[in-house]
């Protein structure tokens, strides 16, 4: 067993932040039969594998990240008053280990239904080193979403991620099997992209493809010492985004700040090198400050003197306003 490996998880804390008052208009379970089943929805498919975790869901009440997510993998849905045609699948952020599931999940999809944005956030599983498990659900998710897009008004999908989330919304936006499970667009916001050992977050990569350490065991045989060896650089090239992107990739749009020590800032822009290379179309904002994980818990929602990014948050969500109006179709 590779285990779960216990690091920073990057995002906002718990700082007793109040809850959000926003409800989802509906909650739909991935894999209704649990993830030890081969059935998942029937607009979509079977959760491949299962994580391994034994323990029972847990929700910290002071802020709403979620860890052990297993059988309860789930979306929620919001719906707009006035939906404009745009859906975007969220990704919360969490190191691999939690999900953010009020930061970067229902204070964004308040901020997106503001802009008359349909939005499906994303409870996934948390891998415990089962690399396939979370883009198994979030392309499970654009299934689901697709299946129904007409009866919802909706023309055009889109992913968004934070953090170790922006990596799994960047596997989502290269690592798609076919029309259904791609983006149409791509939002990372000081997403993890590299498993560089030199640029990035370790708990991140940890937990999706499991420790150095199970890695480099040397107690095992030469030849499985080997094996090992060329399968753990092929899961580090595989998942090394910047190296994933082609002519393909829906044009995205990028936030991080310099300030950022969690997730260094190079992630970001070695991402944005690969889609210029490519031709794909990409905005990116470095914000001189912010650090990691100010998602969009702005000062309504944490208290006034509460939200070190928000000098530049109207920038920010003004930038990302227009240009999700761009792109509409």
């Amino acid at each position: 067993m590779l285990g779960a490996v216990l690091m920073a998880a990057p995002g906002i804390f718990c700082t007793a932040q109040p809850s959000c008052k926003l409800k989802p208009s509906k909650t739909i379970l991935l894999y209704p039969e649990g993830q030890n089943s081969e059935k998942g929805l029937e607009e979509a498919r079977g959760p491949k594998a299962s994580n391994g975790f034994s323990k029972p869901e847990h929700t910290d009440p002071s802020c709403g990240n979620i860890s052990y997510i297993a059988d309860d993998a789930r979306i929620d849905l919001y719906f707009p008053k006035k939906p404009n045609g745009q859906m975007v699948v969220v990704c919360p952020g969490g190191g691999y280990w939690i999900v953010s599931s009020w930061n970067e999940g229902v204070y964004t999809a308040d901020w997106l239904l503001s802009q008359g944005i349909t939005v499906c956030v994303v409870k996934y599983r948390l891998p415990n080193s089962r690399h396939e498990i979370p883009l198994t659900d979030v392309q499970n998710a654009f299934r689901y979403c697709r299946s129904h897009a007409a009866e919802w008004g909706i023309n055009q999908i889109g992913v968004m991620g934070f953090s170790a989330g922006g990596h799994l919304a960047a596997s989502a936006s290269n690592l798609f099997t076919d029309d259904i499970t791609r983006p149409d667009f791509s939002v990372l916001i000081y997403p993890v992209i590299s498993l560089d050992k030199s640029i990035t977050h370790k708990g991140t990569r940890e937990n999706l493809i499991g420790s150095d350490r199970f890695w480099g065991d040397r107690d095992k045989k030469v030849d499985e010492f080997m094996q090992a060896q060329e399968r753990h650089a092929e899961l580090i090239e595989h998942y090394s985004l910047e190296n994933r992107v082609t002519a393909d990739t829906p044009q995205t749009f990028i936030v991080h700040c310099t300030d950022d020590t969690t997730v260094p800032v190079e992630n970001s822009i070695r991402y944005y090198r690969s889609l210029v290379e490519k031709s794909v179309p990409a905005e990116m904002h470095i914000f001189p400050y912010g650090g990691h994980g100010f998602g969009f818990s702005s000062e309504r929602f944490v208290g006034k003197g509460n939200d070190r990014f928000a000098g530049l948050r109207p920038e920010f969500e003004s930038s990302l306003g227009r240009w999700l109006k761009s792109i509409r179709k």
